[in-house]
C-alpha cells in the first residue's frame, strides 16, 4: 500500500509570479547543465543571495520527495534521491554498472578530499603511477580538469564532477565522511 499525501500548492503573488523557490525549481527541472547561481539569479532578475535563500527553502521542500539538490562549487541541479536508486534502475531497465577498481577508487578519494589536486600530487600521494587511473575517472566522468597550477609546465589540477555526486549520492562535498586531519570544503576555483 503507498500512502496519499496532499499536494503543496504554493502561493500566487498578485503580480502573477509564483514564490522564488518554486521559479527556480522550475528553471533547474528544464536546464541542460547545471547552472550557476549567477545564471539563475540573471534569468529571475534577483539578487544571487536571493537565489541563495530560494535554494535552501527549496531544499527542505525536497526532503520528503523523490528529487534532491544538489551543488558542486557555484552550480546546482536537480536530482533523485539516492534512496530510490533501485527503483529507478529498475524502471529504467538498467543494470548496476560496472564497478571501479580499487586503483580508481583510492584516485577518486584522494581528488574528493585535496581538490583541486594535480597528477602529480596524486602519485605522490599514492606511490604509483595514476595516469590511466585518471584517464579511466574522465572517461566515466566522475573528474575533470578544473584549471591548471602554477609552476613549472603548468600542471592540470582535477576536481569531482556532478555526476561523482550522483554516483555515490551526495548533496555536496560537505557530505563527504569526515577524514581524520581533513577538513571539507567547497573549493573555490
Amino acid at each position: 500500500m503507498f500512502e496519499a499525501r496532499t499536494s503543496f500548492q504554493p502561493a500566487i503573488f498578485p503580480n502573477g509570479h509564483l514564490p522564488l523557490d518554486v521559479r527556480v525549481e522550475a528553471l533547474l527541472f528544464v536546464a541542460e547543465e547545471p547552472p550557476t547561481i549567477a545564471q539563475l539569479a540573471r534569468a529571475l532578475e534577483v539578487p544571487a543571495e536571493a537565489i541563495e535563500e530560494a535554494l535552501n527553502v527549496l531544499q527542505e521542500r525536497l526532503r520528503e520527495r523523490g528529487l534532491r539538490l544538489q551543488r558542486q562549487r557555484d552550480r546546482v541541479q536537480l536530482v533523485t534521491a539516492p534512496e530510490i536508486a533501485e527503483d529507478v534502475r529498475r524502471f529504467l531497465g538498467l543494470s548496476g554498472g560496472a564497478r571501479l577498481s580499487t586503483a580508481a577508487l583510492e584516485t577518486l578519494a584522494i581528488i574528493a578530499y585535496r581538490q583541486p589536486i594535480t597528477r602529480a600530487e596524486i602519485e605522490a600521494i599514492r606511490g604509483v603511477n595514476c595516469e590511466g587511473v585518471l584517464r579511466t575517472l574522465l572517461a566515466k566522468g566522475l573528474i575533470e580538469e578544473v584549471g591548471r597550477a602554477e609552476g613549472p609546465g603548468r600542471p592540470i589540477r582535477y576536481g569531482t564532477t556532478m555526476l561523482f555526486l550522483q554516483h555515490f549520492g551526495l548533496h555536496s562535498l560537505a557530505d563527504l565522511p569526515p577524514l581524520d586531519g581533513v577538513t571539507m570544503e567547497e573549493p573555490a576555483l
